[in-house]
């Protein structure tokens, strides 16, 4: 007897997991506002800041060889052409795991979480060494961040963990990825320690929201039958 029942196709998986909706939103509403009350602290600056010299000399330059190699060799993968080679290569793994949905978070995500901290640098308008030389926001630091999430969310459904685990897996990986980067921009003196925070707090301000945005507009789409 022919079973002449349609099939629908399975929709792709979540590239939020469920299990961290609850746990990561008000973590995103508290990054923004660390965002916002350090945009609005800094505006218009053009040195460095109490908490700042907590954490380097208004003296220092830059570090020494041999970290100031590291440092370099960090700070390459946020400019343009190592930014685009990580890109590159992570959404050919995703693709590869059968995520497409992670593969358009780590395009969407990471170039809005860059397009953010441009756009806030032009309102804040706090400058380093120089007029020209906008600050806040760090957009390496932001983008280091963002790609780390988004690598750190497709882990944690791969793997299936919990709401514990997965929010310590997500938010260790991004405080690895923003706190290499951050130091590098630190060490190089492309910007200061508050500008590195408020890039890193920018990722995890709109990341979490645009997965949550790419699985909605996802999910609206008709199935097509087996």
């Amino acid at each position: 007897m022919v079973n002449n029942r349609r099939t629908t196709e399975r929709p792709p998986p979540a590239v939020l997991p469920s299990s961290l909706c609850a746990t990561l939103a008000p973590i995103a509403a508290l990054a923004a506002l660390v965002v916002v009350v350090l945009g609005a602290s800094y505006a218009g600056h053009s040195e460095s800041g109490t908490v700042d010299r907590w954490f380097v000399r208004p003296t220092a330059d830059s570090v020494r060889p041999p970290w100031r190699s590291v440092a370099l060799a960090t700070d390459f993968w946020g400019e343009p052409a190592g930014a685009a080679l990580l890109v590159v290569a992570a959404v050919t793994g995703c693709l590869l795991l059968r995520r497409p949905r992670a593969a358009v978070l780590v395009v969407v995500g990471a170039g809005t979480t860059v397009a953010t901290t441009t756009l806030l640098k032009h309102v804040v308008g706090r400058t380093i060494h120089g007029a020209d030389n906008l600050s806040y926001p760090s957009g390496h630091t932001g983008f280091a961040t963002a790609l780390a999430l988004v690598l750190a969310l497709l882990a944690t459904g791969l793997l299936g963990l919990g709401r514990a685990a997965g929010t310590v897996l997500v938010l260790a990986v991004a405080l690895v990825a923003g706190a290499a980067m951050g130091w590098a921009q630190v060490a190089l003196s492309a910007h200061y320690p508050t500008d590195v925070l408020g890039g890193w707090c920018t990722a995890l301000a709109v990341v979490p929201a645009t997965a949550w945005l790419v699985d909605r507009v996802a999910d609206t789409r008709p199935l097509k039958p087996r």
